[in-house]
């Protein structure tokens, strides 16, 4: 399964899972990340972290170890 770390710049995914616990999840969902809904990869940082996206019409950073928690297609 790949999840929002691994995508490229420029990439439109679709989110399928949200893994995580508690609070972690809650503060995702509560930034519009939810399931079924498209992501745009708009930037990654040289370093990887973070990861910039458009969501439901916003810009998000995200961080790197959040990404992993959410699984795309």
């Amino acid at each position: 399964m790949k999840t929002l770390k691994d995508a490229k710049i420029g990439e439109t995914l679709k989110v399928i899972k949200l893994s995580g616990e508690g609070a972690v999840k809650r503060r995702i969902m509560d930034m519009g990340i939810t399931k079924g809904v498209e992501l745009y990869i708009r930037k990654v940082a040289p370093l990887g972290d973070p990861v910039e996206i458009t969501v439901r019409g916003y810009e998000l950073s995200i961080r790197k170890a959040d990404a992993e928690m959410i699984t795309v297609e």
